[in-house]
């Protein structure tokens, strides 16, 4: 085979564009990624990337043929730290550190590369954001306890599901049963609990929140098949999950009957800066991020709570989402641009923090069983408007500052 033949350059775009989208890469990114690839290795090529299938079509000069690849595919996890390998790769390979046949081999070795955390760690960060979650709704000390117990035993489900097909395509459900029936069963011998807040922080890790967001943001985009299917998909898992809790809690009922809630005190407000600092470690942790990138992601919470926090005071809850992805979006592009890493890395750790995924379920749970889980008025009307907050806040921080890396 010759050096940089166009076999080669499709065999490496057409690799490279599965992986990113196994390791995460939004849509719209992804294609725009593969253009400029494609650009630099001089080949006339388009692509159309959906959540569940891929289409590559490439233009030989040499022989005046299009190729078209098409693919079946699952939708991608995030995988931060193969995102960042994957991108620096390519940078080499444009740089001219690295033959496009040495980029190809790397390229097949990066999936094959263990998680930098371990079982027990990535246990650990499961019961941490279950917990941080809990502790970030002002609820009690025993609801955050409790909340941080689920979340371990939901991880221990994660595990399960990599051995069994089964137990993979129920997942969701499942950990919601299973969490209603741990939580109503809590509540026996510890009436002080929300049992409903405390379901919905043991499976916060499965709310799709980031999801929806990611889902609108593509169709602000113009790409409406992508964004129309992750907002379906999205929804779709809410439903299952919401399901879940219904069936579980009422399982529980008729095992140990209803249990009277008791009142107790709240956690203070200043613990939610503690909160966001164990949930933005844990996404480090969740989401496989590089431990070189570590720091900056949970700055980035950090970043994006204290924005919204602070505007909050001036422009109410829903507009403060906008400043907070607004200020998430700078931080994220300044990163992208100096740490030559994709600004993806720390943009959603930043964006899990302000995402109002947990409100749907929320209103979900107001609207078909009159249950509410926290104090909340218009709460319908106003996710709404934070998710469209959110979308504007990333549009307008790209137009601020152009995102130097396509990923």
């Amino acid at each position: 085979m010759k050096p940089d033949s166009f076999t080669q350059k499709r065999h490496f775009i057409v690799t490279l564009g599965k992986l990113l989208h196994q390791f995460g890469a939004t849509s719209y990114r992804l294609e725009n990624h593969l253009i400029s690839v494609s650009r630099f290795l001089d080949i006339q090529a388009s692509f159309v990337i959906t959540p569940t299938s891929m289409t590559f079509v490439l233009f030989n000069i040499e022989d005046n043929q299009d190729y078209n690849f098409i693919v079946r595919v699952n939708p991608g996890g995030i995988d931060l730290g193969a995102l960042s390998r994957t991108n620096e790769l390519v940078d080499e390979l444009a740089s001219g550190q690295r033959t496009l046949a040495e980029a190809i081999e790397r390229l097949n070795e990066i999936p094959k590369k263990p998680s930098p955390y371990s079982n027990f760690v990535t246990f650990l960060g499961f019961g941490a954001s279950s917990g941080a979650f809990a502790l970030l709704m002002h609820t009690s000390w025993n609801d955050v306890f409790w909340s941080t117990g689920i979340g371990f035993m939901v991880f221990l489900l994660v595990l399960w599901s990599e051995r069994s097909k089964g137990v993979s395509n129920a997942l969701e459900p499942l950990s919601s049963i299973l969490a209603a029936l741990f939580a109503s069963a809590i509540a026996v011998i510890d009436p002080t609990i929300n049992a409903p807040l405390v379901i919905l922080s043991g499976i916060i890790v499965f709310i799709p929140g980031l999801s929806l967001t990611t889902g609108l943001s593509e169709l602000a985009e113009r790409n409406l098949i992508s964004g129309t299917a992750k907002i379906m998909d999205a929804s779709m898992t809410m439903f299952k999950l919401f399901f879940g809790a219904v069936l579980g809690l009422t399982l529980g009922q008729l095992l140990w009957g209803t249990i009277e809630r008791v009142e107790v005190a709240t956690v203070p407000a200043w613990t939610s800066w503690i909160a966001v600092l164990i949930l933005s470690m844990s996404l480090v942790i969740m989401f496989k991020a590089r431990p070189r990138h570590a720091f900056w992601g949970v700055l980035c919470g950090f970043i994006a709570f204290g924005s919204s926090y602070w505007a909050t005071t001036y422009v109410g809850v829903s507009l403060s989402a906008f400043v907070g992805s607004f200020a998430v979006g700078i931080y994220s592009n300044l990163f992208a641009r100096f740490l030559k890493a994709p600004a993806t890395v720390v943009m959603l750790q930043g964006l899990v923090v302000l995402v109002p995924g947990s409100k749907v379920y929320i209103g979900l749970s107001s609207m078909v069983i009159g249950n509410e889980i926290i104090q909340a008025d218009q709460i319908g009307s106003q996710t709404f408007l934070i998710f469209m907050s959110l979308v504007a806040g990333l549009i307008f921080a790209n137009v601020v500052i152009r995102p130097k890396s396509s990923l």
